[in-house]
């Protein structure tokens, strides 16, 4: 493999930015500076850039995070003002490209995927896939109706835009008198909340639970993350009809 490709794949910057580092002399291989980004590198050389380690594979690895989305944490890799999800990860991830597949909201809580399977994360987040999504929310304004909840499954019109927005059908399953489970299959920019409204009530807790076969454990805190297991990653691959 070329070492501009390798940097670039790691996530050191694109090619013409990673060329210029090996150009400075950012970059060693097997304790060598090296100046030449067409330098070919293979498995059990070992390449630094600014003294970072670069692991050299035989072919892409793919990572696949669980993250335990806190509260008032916004879902993005880096952010100049506000938390955000890339400080809970490790930096080894970053450097392989690893990102957030979709979004919740700065206030929402639970599982949020990072990968940097591209294909996998297009899939789940395209609404052409249909990929169910739980949320576990509770809300202020009285309890929902059995006709609320049968216009949810037919799917409603929102009239909070400039124009009218069709929603998909919706799934709720009343828990409580103010706490229920949504099962969504489109991502629309606040959604859950925006359904809610609709009907008259205000949110005050919202936490994913499921993305398609992938389920937190009950046990799961804010701010836990785990690598997924052999098993969820190969459920997941056939939620979205990726076979291997």
């Amino acid at each position: 493999m070329r070492l501009d490709k390798l940097l670039a794949d790691s996530g050191f910057g694109t090619r013409s930015v990673v060329r210029k580092k090996v150009l400075h002399g950012k970059v060693t291989v097997n304790g060598a500076v090296i100046r030449d980004a067409s330098c070919k590198v293979a498995p059990g050389d070992e390449v630094t850039c600014y003294g970072e380690p670069v692991e050299v594979l035989s072919g892409k690895t793919y990572y696949y995070l669980l993250l335990d989305k806190p509260d008032e944490v916004l879902t993005a890799m880096e952010d100049p003002r506000l938390p955000c999800v890339g400080e809970l990860i490790e930096s080894r991830y970053k450097n392989r490209g690893v990102s957030p597949v979709g979004r919740l909201d700065y206030h929402t809580t639970g599982l949020l995927l990072l990968t940097n399977d591209g294909e996998l994360s297009h899939r789940l987040t395209s609404p052409s896939y249909n990929v169910p999504k739980t949320y576990r929310v509770s809300w202020t304004g009285g309890p929902l109706t059995g006709k609320d909840v049968a216009k949810a499954s037919e799917g409603i019109t929102l009239t909070d835009t400039a124009a009218p927005e069709h929603l998909k059908p919706c799934e709720i399953i009343l828990e409580s008198e103010d706490t229920a489970r949504l099962i969504l299959r489109e991502g629309k920019t606040h959604e859950v909340r925006r359904i809610m409204a609709h009907f008259g009530k205000e949110v005050v807790s919202l936490r994913r639970i499921s993305l398609g076969s992938l389920s937190l454990d009950e046990s799961s805190l804010p701010g836990d993350i785990r690598d997924l297991t052999k098993d969820e990653i190969s459920a997941l691959h056939n939620d979205v009809g990726i076979l291997h």
